[in-house]
């Protein structure tokens, strides 16, 4: 670690907003149902939100079909509201204890929101990385403020910063841009 700002670090937390991002795109199927659609959803479950998979089992038993199994049944309305809030495009069915979730047809409007949905990610992953360079700028001044670093290394340090974050960025533009073309092929 160089005096001022640890570069490595701020690469990290960089990377973990992309790994984010992939996780978040990962979940948007274009074909054949997958449980991971369900991932960014949370229930209000116990005074808390929690993850759907901490409440309930997600099963694939058609491709165009998703099953919650609720554990407990007092919380199946919950979960039914949730999937709804999470504008997902999904509409399940109550079936006991059970949801059934058939998955809309992609015509053009569904790609079209599948799209939105992926840019919505690809903006909060921005903003994640842009948060770490704005901690990583603040670093900086600070311990030029506090005579830790020059004024040429706080320069030299934050064109680095700039660096990375530029490439950051770019890297997610790239993941964005080819999940939207895997989205809108027919």
């Amino acid at each position: 670690m160089t005096a001022g700002i640890d570069l490595s670090d701020l690469k990290r937390r960089m990377d973990g907003a992309i790994n984010a991002f992939k996780h978040d795109i990962a979940s948007l199927r274009t074909g054949r149902a997958s449980g991971n659609i369900l991932d960014p959803v949370t229930v209000e479950a116990y005074g808390s939100r929690m993850p759907l998979n901490q409440v309930a089992n997600v099963t694939v038993p058609e491709p165009r079909m998703l099953g919650v199994s609720v554990w407990d049944k007092s919380m199946v309305n919950a979960v039914d509201r949730a999937i709804r809030e999470a504008n997902l495009g999904l509409n399940p069915i109550i079936d006991g204890q059970n949801l059934r979730i058939p998955l809309p047809e992609l015509n053009e409007e569904r790609r079209k929101s599948l799209v939105k949905i992926a840019h919505d990610y690809a903006e909060k992953a921005k903003v994640a990385i842009r948060h770490v360079r704005r901690d990583g700028m603040d670093g900086l001044k600070k311990a030029e403020k506090d005579g830790a670093i020059s004024q040429d290394d706080s320069r030299s340090q934050s064109d680095k910063v700039q660096k990375m974050t530029d490439e950051t960025i770019s890297e997610v533009d790239r993941l964005l841009a080819d999940k939207e073309k895997e989205i809108m092929q027919v």
